[in-house]
């Protein structure tokens, strides 16, 4: 940092002075002066310390300990400084230059991380020049705060301070992947009117063309794949692709163009580097993938440089999409799927708001188990335990729960360990069998009618009878749900029955909903058609719909429950 000195001492060297006193202090301080311009700090300190003891024949002396004080500054004593200058404040406190002693005391309290003492020292100040180096200082020192929550307090203390607001939003830009990040980055920016390119690699302004190139980057393993018709390694992929065409199909039909690429990774890194450097590429409208988390990175990069659109069907994965303002998922984020349950959860008629939380050992489900435990608390849950279950330690669930204290004339558990009713809610951060069934086991034990809310997935393994999970009226969030009873869901099968012989799996249905969202998006706002996003929740035409509004993963959440037999939603969040 370039420091100033906001001095006058030119006007000392031509004071006419009158006394041989005076002359003599006058020689001793332009001595010292002379010094300490040539950059000679240590002499400089030696030669002020006669001027700075108040004389009536001496009028150096208020000079003579700031020069001191900037001198020790600038051979790192700060301690000196600091001293020194708090004297002047002390001693003179109606001197002229007091505005620059403050200046400098904000410095040091600055370069001993004192944050808010420096900011302090500086808040009353007026002097334009002055405030002009605030400014300068003020955007280097903050600009080494890595804690948000520290750059928050300070801007609750200066709510209009523009520089503090653009150092938080640097931090946040950071964390955009993060929805309550995102939502107040976005804040900052429109109340200080921040220029959002200079934290992040904004898009820009959308065009519309008369046909859209979106290419797929997967592995279908086109040289090994088996001809014959049995269940390939990669089915998810290909299901994927086939209903990607139909929805291309669609499309064309509705008059949106889309040309669709796929471009087979082949498992192989060298493979994705030397597609990234195709001039077609370069010149997609938009890229579907990767599948593996280890080829995310090349691609992200890519889109990012190029500023192209990547959209991601099948992960929840928030870590996929990090920062980059051009990646997309099409389905929620643990994080938010976590926090939809809570929502969802706090929202129903419980018992009591005291809640469980089971989870496994997978980042997975820690991520699930503290998104939703935050958001429970601040929706006024009560977590009285949240429990990691390592997978050969799933009995322990039943030692939690299930474990009698008190029984009936026929030997029937009547209390436990955990009283009956005292429970409202479980959540269960994990969809391995082990855990869940070991949950449910347990309610259906106590018979208390607790709320356990889960996963979909679990719908996916024969654990368990779907009757149980009727019974017990167990909750499941389920991400791109789609009802097969739905009419346009009817007319989707129907049309890939026709070409493919058999039903759409899951995957299928995935890639139709994911290419009709993207082109229809692109025929109403163009390649860069996130602009748009910001409106609100956009309707599905399988599933329940897609809301980017705050994040780059989708904020819908569905959540089903067995009503007569039939998997119904009875809320989307």
């Amino acid at each position: 940092m370039k420091l100033r000195l906001f001095l006058l001492p030119c006007c000392l060297l031509v004071m006419s002075l009158a006394s041989h006193g005076q002359n003599e202090f006058r020689q001793q301080f332009v001595n010292a002066k002379n010094l300490f311009l040539e950059g000679k700090y240590n002499l400089a300190m030696e030669a002020f310390k006669p001027v700075i003891p108040y004389d009536a024949a001496n009028p150096y002396s208020q000079y003579a300990s700031f020069y001191y004080a900037i001198a020790a500054y600038r051979q790192g004593y700060l301690s000196v400084a600091q001293d020194m200058l708090n004297q002047i404040r002390k001693v003179s406190p109606n001197w002229d230059k007091t505005e620059e002693v403050n200046y400098w005391l904000g410095v040091i309290h600055m370069d001993n991380r004192e944050y808010f003492e420096g900011l302090n020292s500086w808040k009353g100040i007026r002097n334009q020049s002055i405030v002009r180096s605030i400014e300068a200082s003020k955007k280097k020192y903050l600009a080494r705060i890595d804690d948000p929550e520290t750059l928050r307090m300070m801007l609750e203390e200066y709510p209009n301070d523009r520089i503090i607001a653009s150092a938080l939003a640097q931090l946040l830009a950071g964390q955009l992947n993060n929805p309550a990040a995102r939502e107040e980055f976005e804040t900052l920016v429109r109340k200080h009117r921040l220029q959002r390119g200079s934290f992040i690699n904004e898009a820009p302004p959308t065009y519309h063309k008369p046909v859209y190139t979106v290419s797929l980057m997967y592995p279908f393993m086109l040289s090994t794949l088996d001809p014959t018709p049995g269940r390939k390694r990669n089915q998810l992929i290909l299901d994927l692709y086939e209903g990607m065409k139909i929805a291309v199909d669609t499309l064309s039909r509705q008059g949106v163009k889309i040309e669709l690429r796929a471009y087979d990774t082949e498992r192989n890194t060298t493979t994705i580097n030397r597609l990234l450097a195709t001039p077609e590429l370069k010149n997609t409208d938009l890229i579907i993938g990767p599948f593996f988390p280890d080829e995310n990175k090349m691609i992200q990069d890519f889109a990012n440089a190029n500023r192209i659109n990547v959209f991601k069907p099948f992960t929840n994965n928030s870590e996929m999409i990090g920062s980059n303002e051009f990646s997309f998922m099409i389905q929620p984020s643990y994080e938010t799927i976590g926090e939809k349950s809570a929502e969802f959860t706090a929202s129903q008629p419980l018992k009591n708001k005291n809640c469980i939380i089971f989870y496994g050992t997978s980042k997975r489900d820690s991520v699930l188990a503290a998104s939703f435990a935050a958001k429970a608390t601040e929706r006024g849950l009560n977590i009285v335990l949240s429990q990691r279950i390592p997978r050969d330690g799933s009995a322990a669930i039943i030692d939690i729960l299930a474990t009698p204290t008190e029984f009936d004339e026929w030997k029937k558990p009547i209390q436990f360990t955990i009283e009956k009713d005292s429970i409202g809610c479980i959540f269960v951060a994990s969809d391995d069998a082990l855990i869940y069934s070991k949950v449910i086991s347990s309610v259906e034990t106590r018979g208390d009618g607790i709320l356990i809310v889960g996963s979909k997935a679990w719908l996916e393994q024969p654990a368990l009878d779907l009757e149980k999970f009727e019974q017990l009226n167990v909750v499941f969030s389920a991400p791109a749900f789609a009802s097969t009873r739905s009419r346009h869901y009817q007319a989707f099968a129907r049309k890939y029955m026709r070409k493919n012989g058999i039903p759409p799996s899951e995957y299928a249905v995935l890639g139709y909903e994911t290419m009709l969202f993207i082109g229809n998006s692109m025929k109403q706002n163009g390649v860069y058609f996130q602009e748009a996003f910001s409106k609100g929740r956009i309707p599905g035409y399988l599933t329940q719909g897609f809301d980017y509004t705050t994040s780059h993963d989708n904020r819908v959440v569905p959540f089903l429950r067995f009503i007569k037999g039939e998997l119904t939603v009875v809320e989307t969040l």
